[in-house]
């Protein structure tokens, strides 16, 4: 007979590494960082116990107390207490705890208590705390919370060994004593809580002994890092370097994917007879998909970055190094951890909001979210300096290529914190964000395996994006570029007969003043699925239009049909262009408002319009037309 399914629910503050445990029990890949504030979500996995229990495991979003000041906090106190609609109390509480840290997440078990559930501490990362002369005495500790204590070092292999045969003593208890669980939790007070504090002080004094000569590499690193002038030049090196490495070290592998796909389309020129199916492969396929997986090179190298960034330790110093100028534009220090994650999606960082306490912070941050570089805007970005930047050397050391990407991230970031000056001074003048407390992390060395699940789940999520919706976008693209076929002698290209030319031409005079011209109106019209669906769609609107020759050098027909004032302001429009319906729709899920999601979709519109059309007659005026 198979046994009942179990319920247990990791609950600790943030940075304590509860989805590391999650991740070693349930054989999960849930995004692992070392910083507070990548939980926003409850995350469901599965295992079984060493005695044949079936266990439903949750990981719940880092909280420091069950007020539920925030929406994530609200996530973890109803699930816990069993509020949260169709879900069951759980059978078991594991209140994960970094042993060497355990103030706050102490005061958070003692709340805990009061809520009636089964409990257990988890010592995890009990590693780091032994090497950094920490002692613990586990019995005293146990004895003087009154709950039963385990240590865990959930990074490696057999380090849940503890956990999970303890796991099986309580579920068999708790089975025993069921109908004896009183819940006695109510909001703790100000008063309240502070002296809830001063109790679990005391119960660490009594347990934990800390070194004569504790570990100081942190805080020699952070004399450099965290130092108010140091601390920005550090931070503005690194991203600069990043962006540097986006075009240096993936040239070589752009080119050989490059290479295939342009070998890939010739085969399948030379082998299919001259028709709608050559067409349709070559052009609509291979040119349109492949030249967006052309750039997956670099969308892992800022994936890479950014996660190396997570794993150190880095990102809480970054919030607590931008918290002073983004409180002079009205942002709360929190923010920063969100719209560093919009770098690589808006999504993420938009979901991450949730981790703000006050809810005017949180929708100022969700409205500028978007305005943040991601990784779907990097093949708009790469294919237009690539044609008309050339690749040389300023001062004979930083690429010219690489210091206008890094120009880009750089209007994003700077108009970003403008509208949100602009937010605070006609709609918010009379608030003021809350002081910023931030837990700083200890730095970590970052681990290769977690690095490499990181990087991998993104490459797959991108080429998913690719094989699914950029792929429908391309099909969708090619029959509007193909049908109908053009008149027997027709002298013009067989395309400005197309359903394409028609929309385009269409859209064309609201965007002549901007530059661009018909084909790119098609492009941006499917980018509204996907930014990125913006360069398959040119791709397959010029190969189609230009043969063969263009299918493989998409980048040279642009510099030859375009003027530079034109991809300038392509670049300039695609800074503030609202073109994601996903990130659109989490707006709307997560403020619960169609309202702010057609702020955001309009206030954005208008930004990118007005960019492009300065840019284009700027750049006119300057003989770049």
């Amino acid at each position: 007979m198979e046994s009942p399914l179990l319920h247990l629910a990791l609950v600790g503050t943030p940075n304590s590494g509860k989805t590391s445990l999650f991740n070693a029990l349930t054989g999960s890949r849930q995004k692992v960082a070392n910083y507070p504030g990548v939980t926003v979500e409850r995350k469901e996995g599965a295992f079984v116990t060493p005695q044949g229990r079936q266990i439903s495991l949750v990981d719940l979003p880092g909280t420091y107390s069950l007020r539920g000041r925030s929406p994530d906090e609200e996530i973890t106190r109803d699930f816990v207490l069993g509020r949260a609609t169709g879900e069951v109390l759980p059978d078991l509480v594991l209140c994960v705890a970094d042993s060497t840290n355990l103030r706050l997440t102490i005061r958070l078990l003692l709340e805990l208590k009061s809520t009636g559930r089964p409990l257990a501490l988890v010592l995890n990362m009990f590693d780091i705390a032994k090497r950094r002369g920490v002692t613990v005495d586990v019995a005293g500790l146990s004895q003087a919370l009154g709950v039963p204590v385990v240590t865990s070092i959930a990074v490696r292999k057999g380090g849940t060994d503890d956990l999970l045969r303890l796991t099986d003593q309580l579920l068999a208890q708790a089975a025993d004593a069921a109908g004896d669980r009183a819940n006695t939790w109510r909001p703790l007070t100000v008063p309240e809580l502070r002296a809830t504090q001063r109790e679990a002080d005391r119960i660490i004094a009594a347990t934990v002994s800390l070194p004569e000569r504790p570990d100081t590499w942190t805080a020699r690193i952070d004399s450099v890092a965290l130092h108010p002038v140091g601390g920005l030049l550090v931070l503005l090196v690194i991203l600069f370097v990043m962006f540097q490495a986006v075009f240096a070290w993936a040239q070589p592998l752009m080119q050989v994917l490059s290479a295939s796909f342009d070998a890939l389309g010739q085969l399948v020129h030379d082998q299919l007879p001259e028709g709608l199916l050559q067409s349709f492969l070559q052009n609509g396929v291979i040119s349109g998909v492949g030249s967006v997986i052309v750039f997956l090179p670099q969308i892992i190298i800022i994936f890479l970055f950014i996660l190396l960034l997570e794993d150190f330790g880095y990102m809480a110093r970054a919030a607590f190094l931008m918290d002073r100028i983004m409180g002079g534009a009205g942002l709360h220090g929190r923010a920063f951890i969100p719209l560093l994650s919009s770098f690589a999606c808006a999504i993420p960082g938009i979901m991450a909001t949730r981790v703000i306490d006050n809810r005017r912070d949180r929708l100022t941050t969700i409205l500028i979210a978007p305005l943040m570089t991601c990784s779907a805007r990097i093949p708009v970005y790469t294919l237009i300096i690539s044609a008309f930047i050339p690749p040389t050397k300023v001062w004979g050391l930083i690429n010219l290529q690489g210091l206008v990407m890094f120009g880009l991230y750089a209007a994003g970031i700077v108009s970003a914190l403008a509208v949100s000056f602009l937010i605070k001074f006609f709609m918010m003048r009379d608030y003021q964000p809350a002081p910023f407390m931030l837990e700083l992390p200890d730095y970590k060395m970052p681990r290769l395996r977690g690095i490499a699940i990181g990087i991998y789940t993104r490459a797959k999520m991108f080429l998913q994006r690719a094989g699914t919706t950029i792929f429908a976008m391309m099909v969708l693209i090619w029959f509007l570029a193909s049908f109908p076929q053009p008149p027997e002698g027709a002298a013009e290209p067989a395309i400005n007969y197309s359903l394409a030319a028609m929309i385009g031409q269409a859209i064309a005079p609201l965007l002549t003043p901007v530059g661009f011209n018909w084909q790119i109106a098609v492009a941006l019209v499917p980018g509204m699925a996907a930014r990125e669906v913006a360069v398959a769609a040119l791709g397959t609107v010029y190969a189609i239009e230009g043969g063969k020759e263009a299918a493989e050098q998409i980048g040279q027909v642009l510099a030859s049909k375009w003027s530079l004032a034109t991809a300038l302001a392509l670049l300039a429009w695609y800074i503030f262009a609202p073109q994601c319906a996903s990130t659109l729709a989490v707006i709307r899920r997560e403020t619960g408002s169609w309202r702010w999601m057609a702020v955001t979709f309009f206030y954005m519109f208008a930004l990118a319009y007005a960019a492009a059309f300065a840019t284009y007659h700027i750049a006119v005026a300057m003989g770049a037309g």
